[in-house]
């Protein structure tokens, strides 16, 4: 098992100097972003997308601080009822799904978009109830006529290319928690999975070990992000999780995405890393980092030092005491 780092914290360093600090810290794998609002600062599609000489130029930098791919991260909304922009965000993901075959990577992370709540809608739409039953109508209209025909179409696509769609499973997207990510992989392929994402699914209750089991049953989980998130119950138990208030308003949010150990103890990454393996995940563990109250490479750094306590470095051995 691996750790990772989404590279994006570190766009003011060139790619160069980002590979050289984070294989300083130990890191094995970085996510490079290469479109939506990971951006593409250190992977630009265009320069490497059939490009054989750029991209034996990476393998090279790659190779020099012992570092792989764990995924290419296009994160935008390929659903959304602006056509212009719904266009952009599906060809950021196509494009991505076709550099990432043609440089050995197997992952593409992203999410499942939003469309809105009715044809003719401007804005994307969030259901997260089925009554009054327009919503339960908007719902089945987001599923049956937007979601499912375009998630079809792109699975098949990255079917032909052998590169697994990783979905971050993300509120105020069509597909938030388990069960919707499992539905959209019943209505097309193997090849659409999750990027295990536990900070959104702590502020909503989920038990992120249970979800872990409930997704391996299914082969379901084809990338991980190391991402803390911390709910303050004096905050919740007022006004809930479900908090518009700004993320940099820390003091009077509901909760905060936190570095690892931050939200969670160590204990609690230490049964995360274990049930991972229990369902037969050997990848990467992405940090991401979205902790505003520390700096990128603090933030960084010590979720580094947690997770190379927490990963396992060798394959289980034989359980002698078991014969």
């Amino acid at each position: 098992m691996d750790i990772g780092v989404l590279t994006v914290p570190l766009g003011d360093q060139s790619i160069e100097e980002a590979f050289a600090y984070l294989s300083g810290l130990g890191v094995d794998a970085v996510e490079l972003g290469v479109g939506g609002w990971p951006g593409q600062g250190h992977l630009d599609r265009g320069d490497y997308l059939d490009d054989e000489r750029a991209q034996a130029e990476l393998d090279e930098l790659l190779a020099e601080h012992d570092l792989r791919i764990s995924a290419l991260a296009t994160h935008n909304n390929p659903l959304h009822p602006d056509e212009e922009r719904a266009d952009k965000a599906d060809r950021e993901l196509r494009e991505a799904v076709e550099l990432a075959d043609q440089l050995g990577v197997d992952t593409v992370t992203c999410f499942s978009g939003l469309p809105a709540g009715a044809p003719g809608d401007t804005t994307p739409n969030w259901v997260t109830a089925p009554w009054p039953t327009e919503h339960a109508d908007a719902l089945d209209y987001q599923w049956d006529e937007v979601a499912i025909p375009y998630w079809r179409e792109l699975a098949a696509h990255a079917d032909d290319h052998g590169v697994d769609l990783a979905i971050e499973m993300h509120p105020n997207m069509l597909v938030y928690e388990p069960t919707g990510l499992l539905a959209l992989r019943e209505a097309t392929n193997e090849r659409v999975g999750t990027n295990f994402d536990p900070s959104h699914l702590y502020w909503q209750g989920i038990d992120v070990t249970e979800a872990i089991r409930f997704l391996g049953e299914h082969d379901a989980i084809h990338h991980v992000h190391a991402k803390d998130t911390k709910v303050y119950e004096s905050n919740a138990r007022v006004k809930g999780v479900l908090d518009t208030t700004g993320y940099t308003e820390e003091a009077d949010r509901s909760w905060l995405f936190r570095s690892i150990g931050y939200g969670h103890g160590e204990g609690h990454w230490k049964d995360v890393v274990s049930t991972l393996r229990m369902v037969g995940y050997e990848g990467a563990l992405s940090i991401e980092h979205e902790d505003s109250l520390t700096s990128s490479r603090e933030g960084l750094e010590k979720a580094v030092d947690l997770l190379s306590r927490a990963v396992f470095e060798t394959e289980p051995g034989d359980a002698y005491w078991a014969e």
